[in-house]
């Protein structure tokens, strides 16, 4: 992938958001970081409010690591409502 031009991988905020989040997103992180000296970046875009919502009731992401993995991702409140409202607005058929 570097030698075709790339500077990172995306990991799929699913990976980070669904329920439950993957439980080997480190070590993936870690693995692909190791195998093609490429940055990995998770998440691709904000976490939609609901989502928010959901883990912090159910404490899925009370540890160290998935805060740390959560930071770049959590805009505040009114950036997360605002996303899912676009989303559905604007690329209804992706819901």
């Amino acid at each position: 992938m570097k030698k075709n031009g790339a500077e990172a991988i995306r990991l799929a905020i699913g990976l980070l958001a669904g329920y439950r989040p993957c439980p080997y997103l480190t070590y993936f992180r870690q693995f692909i970081e190791t195998q093609s000296d490429l940055k990995v970046i998770i998440g691709t875009h904000p976490i939609p409010q609901s989502y928010f919502e959901t883990h912090r009731e159910l404490n899925t992401w009370e540890t160290m690591d998935w805060k740390e993995m959560l930071t770049p991702l959590l805009t505040g409140e009114e950036t997360r409502r605002v996303y899912i409202y676009y989303v559905r607005i604007y690329l209804p058929e992706k819901m």
